[in-house]
């Protein structure tokens, strides 16, 4: 065996870089949008023993809709993709590239083994560029095959070193192949189809039999004439233990699967479910069509599921003379390397071998897969492809009179498959692009007009994406997702009833429930979502609640496994006001998968609405416990410890709202929530920032500037609560707090009486029965000197008020000042002493009016904010003590004390409402 040269590495390298340089541009589309973005088993807050116990999408592998894919070794890769960039592109692309490489060249060193070193390299060549790769390399998901075909490769080499001197067994290198076996197994299925190859290797190629000569020792041995010959007994040997291995292997597997096959629709498989003899003709007539994609890759398509090739359901369709052809094609290639010895006839056999044992788990002939054509599953039967026109090639290129022509030959092919490959990975670039590419090989797919509908909706463009939707439905009527894309899709343009009617023809479609027969064979699990996409659209509707109650149970009768039906369900019957039902439908969906943050999360919601914030915060925490970046969980329990009063949760409250801001920095509820908890806290310059940043992100935020303003009034900054007031009041000019906020600070800081008086009787206009509006109107007109209407107004007041004791305390100061000005009127003033005594009593008055003015105004600041209402409480009952007593006692205080702590618990409640007072 020849030792690969670094020249060869370099050009070899060199060419993938070329053909594959632009997908480093591509985004994660088809099925990397399951494998990569939607699979939790990535993220490094998932325990790694998931990858072993889940699937390769991320679905456990006991639950009935798992695809049964387990390849954890490859999953391990996409986990450290995204630990050293998370979910960028560029690095899962990146990697695949390095992967290919490794594999051709690797390739290039098996080849080696069976053509000279020219033909090695063209063999190697001519995969690097063959664009049927595409699909393995430039589709993240592809890894699968790369990784499985470099221990692939490994494990036969490692193999074809086990012969050792005089014909003796060499144990080392078959453990590493039996090791290397598993990893490839582990990497992706057909790894474990390498043993195949390997006994077959050990039979024809390193013991150099042929087939006419086993059958001749068989014949001597069976009737005596001979025994079996030493080497042949140490090749059984060797074939035992690989064919032990193997089986443990799948032993292993089928435990692992839990002795469970996949569960495949008609969609995803037509020939799958067809009778006889239809099945079998199409599955055989599918062998040709791999072939054909090898030979002639011109038209690639990345879905080949549904319609895309029509089912052979005849012994007269023509297109059973490909089949015939194919097998007489490839039955002359098996007989020619199995009867005649030499070198031809052993390359010729290795080629057979990586073309036909690789693809038996893909061929559907022995049990049915996911798929009708996959491009991606051809990666490794490739590689026996091209030793076979490298052999080929070979041939004539040592005949002088085709020498030439075979160089020509062979350089047109390898610059057109890299042009191909080259033009093929910008297709892969997005979900439209890689869609659209593919309805030009062919439009009888329905599924292909579905996924461009689906990314032209991710697109927000949902005129176009229904256009795409429509057209599925017409290209396969019974395709049951079609019909629920055009709901969908008519729900997003606001188009109920067109929406209803596309659900009720997908539920029409679906097989009739009969009691106690199971559906999970028959029904796809993304079907099940017209009972949830139907239900949530009706739900909407108070009067038809329990009709979408009905249709949640029906998908529950039908699949009792279907979490999102316990969870839709559970929501529903939260606005059905049934949180104890709510409660047992989530208690159900966790006992089928206690790991969803989202149903812990939903639960907790439910603690809420039955006044449980302590079992709340139980369920918050086990949803972050978790998924430590659960946002909602975040948010709401930073808001139920806030509330609770605790102030041994605020430290805590404090640590999740900024875990929450970093996951949601544009979401204006954070930053306000911050500072409320600032405020709590009495750190004032805090609070004050936290709410400018709240307010930048969302100028219009009513609850921000509402106690941007009142952190101002609080802490002697009256004049910079105006502007504040001001745009608040731009915003939302019924704001009556604002407005009353506003009036007091422009009659005690700005002396502005007229704008006072506008902010209150702007209250009035909006609410006549506002009794601080109306209280403060009362003292504006004292401030004008208008004594009558000031007493007519507190009149008017006490009518609204009668309890207030303040308000007819007040009304009393002004009439007594009324009755003491007429008396100096009636008066005379004989002497300049009688009136600096009259001018003493003017002043006096207007001492007292500030004193009604000011305990006004501490009982609006109370409704308002409890530390405004504090400050100024303690000032005005000084003024009153100073006034009317000289002493108040202290049963008196301890009243009013109680009336602030009181004043404080109303406004807690009001304030602390997300998006609203």
């Amino acid at each position: 065996m020849a030792d690969v040269s670094l020249k060869e590495v370099a050009l070899i390298v060199g060419v993938v870089a070329a053909c594959y340089w632009n997908s480093l541009f591509c985004g994660f589309v088809f099925d990397d949008v399951s494998a990569i973005l939607d699979n939790k088993d990535l993220h490094p807050s998932t325990p790694l023993k998931n990858l072993f116990q889940n699937d390769f999408w991320g679905t456990p592998m006991s639950e009935e809709r798992s695809h049964k894919s387990y390849r954890p070794l490859t999953v391990l890769t996409f986990r450290l993709n995204y630990l050293f960039s998370e979910l960028n592109a560029v690095s899962y692309h990146f990697l695949n590239l390095i992967f290919h490489g490794v594999v051709c060249v690797v390739f290039l060193k098996v080849c080696k083994l069976f053509l000279d070193n020219r033909s090695s390299v063209v063999a190697s060549l001519l995969f690097a560029v063959h664009p049927i790769h595409t699909e393995a390399v430039t589709g993240v998901v592809g890894r699968a095959e790369l990784l499985s075909s470099i221990f692939f490769l490994a494990a036969f080499l490692s193999y074809t070193k086990s012969k050792g001197p005089d014909n003796t067994i060499v144990w080392t290198p078959i453990a590493v192949t039996v090791f290397l076996v598993a990893v490839a197994t582990l990497c992706k299925e057909q790894g474990i189809t390498v043993v195949g190859i390997c006994c077959v290797y050990e039979v024809f190629i390193a013991q150099g039999y042929t087939l006419p000569v086993l059958l001749d020792t068989a014949v001597q041995i069976l009737q005596g004439k001979g025994s079996i010959p030493f080497s042949m007994l140490q090749t059984l040997l060797k074939l035992i233990v690989l064919m032990f291995s193997t089986l443990l292997l799948v032993v292993v597997r089928v435990q692992v699967i839990q002795s469970q096959l996949p569960v495949f629709t008609r969609f995803d498989n037509p020939a799958a479910v067809s009778p006889s003899p239809a099945r079998q003709l199409t599955f055989n007539y599918l062998l040709p069509v791999n072939a054909w994609l090898l030979l002639n890759p011109s038209e690639l398509c990345c879905d080949w599921t549904m319609g895309t090739i029509p089912l052979v359901e005849s012994l007269l369709d023509v297109r059973n003379v490909a089949t015939l052809i194919f097998f007489c094609f490839l039955g002359s290639l098996v007989v020619f390397s199995l009867r005649y010895p030499g070198d031809s006839s052993k390359t010729v056999l290795m080629a057979l071998c990586l073309i036909v044992l690789p693809f038996i788990p893909a061929s559907n002939l022995f049990f049915p897969v996911g798929f009708v054509v996959a491009e991606r599953v051809l990666y490794v039967p490739s590689m026996g492809f091209c030793i076979l026109v490298a052999h080929g090639w070979k041939k004539l290129s040592n005949k002088s009179v085709l020498r030439k022509i075979s160089w020509v030959c062979l350089s047109v092919v390898l610059f057109t498959h890299a042009l191909k490959t080259l033009h093929r990975n910008w297709d892969w670039e997005s979900e439209y692009t890689l869609f659209m590419s593919a309805l030009k090989v062919n439009k009888n797919n329905a599924k292909l007009w579905n996924n461009v509908g689906h990314a032209l909706e991710n697109e927000k463009n949902f005129e176009r994406a229904l256009q795409f939707f429509i057209q599925a439905t017409q290209v396969q009527p019974d395709d049951i997702g079609a019909h629920m894309n055009v709901g969908r899709t008519y729900k997003n343009l606001n188009k109920t009833k067109e929406a209803e009617e596309s659900y009720m023809i997908a539920k029409s479609l679906m097989p009739q429930i009969i009691p106690g027969k199971k559906y999970a064979a028959r029904v796809a699990p993304n079907h099940l979502n017209v009972y949830i996409n139907l239900a949530n659209l009706i739900r909407a509707n108070e009067s038809r609640l329990e009709e979408a109650d009905q249709l949640y149970r029906q998908a529950i009768s039908m699949r009792p496994d279907f979490k999102q039906a316990y969870i839709s369900r559970g929501e529903l019957l939260l606005k059905m006001n049934k949180p104890l039902k709510a409660k047992e439908a989530y208690l159900r969906a966790l006992e089928l998968d206690r790991t969803n943050a989202d149903l812990w999360y939903n639960l907790a919601i439910v603690y809420i609405e039955l006044k449980d914030p302590a079992e709340a915060l139980k369920n918050f925490n086990r949803a972050l416990e978790l998924n430590p970046t659960h946002k909602l969980a975040l948010f709401n329990s930073a808001l139920l410890m806030q509330e609770s009063g605790d102030a041994r949760l605020r430290p805590e409250a404090k640590q999740r709202l900024l875990n929450y801001v970093k996951e949601e920095p544009q979401d204006a509820n954070g930053y306000f929530n911050l500072g409320m908890l600032a405020m709590d806290d009495k750190k004032d310059v805090e609070a004050e920032a936290w709410m400018k940043k709240a307010i930048r992100l969302q100028p219009n935020f009513r609850s921000a500037l509402f106690n941007l303003a009142l952190l101002y009034s609080q802490t002697s900054k009256e004049l910079m609560a105006l502007p504040v007031l001001e745009d608040l009041l731009k915003y939302y000019p019924d704001h009556t707090k604002g407005l009353i906020l506003k009036g007091d600070i422009l009659m005690n800081q700005k002396k502005d009486i007229v704008g006072a008086k506008q902010c209150f009787e702007k209250i009035l206009e909006l609410d006549p029965n506002n009794v601080q509006g109306k209280h403060n109107l009362c003292v504006v007109y004292f401030e004008e000197r208008d004594l009558i209407k000031a007493e007519k107004c507190l009149v008017e007041t006490l009518a609204l008020a009668p309890h207030e004791e303040y308000i007819q305390r007040h009304l009393n100061i002004v009439r007594s000042k009324i009755a003491s000005l007429s008396v100096t009127e009636q008066s005379s003033l004989p002497a300049d002493g009688t009136a600096t005594t009259a001018a003493e009593e003017k002043k006096k008055s207007f001492q007292n009016l500030k004193e009604v003015k000011n305990e006004q105004k501490t009982s609006q600041t109370t409704a308002d904010n409890k530390k405004g209402h504090s400050k100024n409480k303690k000032r005005t009952e000084k003024n009153n003590m100073e006034e009317e007593t000289p002493k108040k006692s202290t049963k008196e205080i301890k009243d009013i004390e109680k009336k602030r702590v009181a004043a404080l618990k109303r406004l807690e409640e009001i304030e602390r409402i997300l998006n609203g007072e």
